[in-house]
């Protein structure tokens, strides 16, 4: 205990040898642009919502994702308070490291490490499947999905190497393209008058997202559907929508200013994210109609129409085109910002060499571009093995590839999410650090429902699963998936315990690498 409540002063932040990302690289709207992007929202719209109406809360589904923004947003008021204070690439590692202590933190950075890891194998999952099948439609040629997947890997690989800026400039014109095109279906039913079945104002309501979905539904033959649902599985889904808006945080180092605007990014990417989500998801369903919805969300073959049709009604098969192209490309840049997020939390891993020679190789940065470049390299390198291990062993690339390995890192990040929120009531009032800025509201009672609701969305996702999973569900690497992250995160804990003992200088600085004047702000 009396580590966590007597943390180092600011004179023990280790400097000697580090090498640091490039500073004042990019302002505000290039850190919105990569923790947006790696929301993915028109994969996370098409992807997650038919599955929350066909088998969650129904038409309530908007309803569900109110109670995430809610939710989201408490937890995110407590993290952009501890951003304020301490800036550092590894964002979850460094602010639970200060909070909870430096074993609690080894444990979390490294379960924060895997999650990002996956996470972009799982995007180039998905990228590869849509690529696949805009090809079989577009032009009638079966090209496999590993050629797309070897393309993204590479031009990951490549764009990432640079100046932090490209990715920013790549990922900014993706991201806007997706969210016009969203906005289009959104405003595009709004202009009509709504859809066949009313406006369904019910769908907003936040309490409704509790609301299991249950009864009939007409299918397209006339013939009467029975429907059953689950409000967790619904829930569950909003959640995973929102999966990487904290990555913000870590790009504070390379930020302009970042005491004032990773703040600023943390809360409104939650916020934005968010109402975006609700009405997005809303407009789709009065477009199509709840009734219509809930029986096309029955089947994955025509689940997405719960979108393409209201673009098909009132835009025209060329946007249904163009919609589709998006989902490509948007799954594209939501890859492309993971692999950043893992680079630099190798990068703010090994430049603390908690394993002698870290420092020089993963924990090093370009010498022009200030781009953690080998950190990018292993990162390529991990990816690469994980989706040839998924091609060569036959596995699916979207219920494979991309479900299973998005399942592992959502269980992963949800456990370190948790831990953060408790670090903020920790670091400001079991610590007393920054008595100035402690609230009972921002850094107490926010954080507290925040890191609570995070606790119900881990038990959501250990009931809903296998269900998620799919036709994976009976794949031994699903089976794998607690186990794999039990003993990264355990791993962390008693390698953090090995330090303590047996290299104590090296011990303390786990989590302490953070930018000059980062402690007393």
């Amino acid at each position: 205990m009396s580590e966590i409540i007597d943390p180092p002063s600011p004179s023990q932040t280790p400097s000697s040898g580090i090498q640091r990302l490039k500073p004042n690289a990019v302002g505000l709207v290039g850190v919105l642009f990569m923790a947006v992007a790696t929301a993915a929202p028109i994969t996370a719209m098409v992807g997650n919502v038919p599955i929350s109406v066909g088998f969650g809360n129904g038409a309530y589904a908007p309803a569900g994702y109110f109670v995430a923004t809610i939710v989201l947003t408490l937890f995110a008021i407590g993290y952009a308070a501890m951003s304020k204070h301490i800036t550092a690439t590894g964002a979850f590692y460094g602010y639970i490291s200060h909070g909870l202590g430096r074993i609690v933190g080894l444990g979390a950075g490294f379960l924060t490490a895997l999650a990002y890891m996956v996470f972009e194998a799982s995007l180039i999952g998905i990228f590869s499947f849509f690529g696949n099948d805009l090809f079989k439609s577009f032009f009638g040629i079966d090209v496999p999905w590993i050629v797309f997947a070897v393309v993204m890997l590479a031009v990951n690989a490549v764009l990432t190497y640079f100046d932090i800026n490209l990715a920013a400039k790549v990922l900014g014109v993706f991201l806007i393209t997706e969210i016009v095109m969203l906005a289009m279906m959104a405003l595009s039913v709004v202009f009509t008058g709504g859809g066949p079945q009313g406006w369904s104002l019910g769908s907003l309501n936040p309490l409704n997202g509790f609301h299991s979905l249950s009864g009939e539904v007409a299918g397209a033959d006339g013939s009467m559907i029975a429907v059953a649902g689950s409000a967790g599985v619904g829930l569950f889904f909003a959640f995973w929508s929102w999966v990487g808006f904290e990555s913000s945080a870590m790009y504070g180092e390379e930020s302009r200013n970042p005491k004032k605007i990773i703040p600023i990014a943390v809360i409104s990417s939650v916020v934005g994210i968010g109402v975006f989500y609700v009405l997005v998801s809303w407009l789709a369903i009065v477009g199509t109609g709840p009734q219509n919805a809930v029986a096309l969300a029955q089947d994955s073959s025509t689940a997405g129409n719960i979108f393409f049709n209201p673009v098909h009604e009132h835009l025209g098969q060329w946007a249904v085109d163009l919609f589709k192209i998006l989902l490509m490309t948007g799954s594209f840049a939501c890859g492309m910002a993971f692999h950043n997020c893992a680079a630099r939390y190798l990068y703010a891993l090994g430049r603390e060499n908690i394993i002698p020679g870290m420092r020089k190789t993963i924990g090093a940065t370009h010498p022009v571009h200030g781009s953690p470049h080998i950190a990018g390299f292993v990162q390529t390198g991990f990816a690469t093995l994980v989706v040839l291990f998924f091609d060569l062993t036959g596995r699916d690339p979207y219920t494979g590839l991309y479900g299973l390995m998005a399942l592992l890192g959502t269980t992963a990040i949800m456990i370190v999410q948790a831990l953060a929120a408790f670090s903020v009531i920790s670091y400001f009032h079991v610590q007393k650090r920054h008595p100035e800025t402690a609230n009972w509201f921002t850094t107490f009672l926010a954080p507290l429902l925040g890191g609570t609701g995070m606790l119900y969305v881990i038990y959501l996702l250990a009931k809903n699963a296998s269900f998620a999973a799919g036709a994976a569900a009976s794949d031994w690497v699903f089976t794998a998936i607690p186990y794999v992250v039990g003993i990264v995160g355990i791993g962390g804990v008693l390698l953090a315990l090995f330090l303590k003992y047996r290299d104590p200088q090296r011990y303390s600085d786990l989590g302490r690498t953070v930018l000059e004047e980062a402690h007393e702000r």
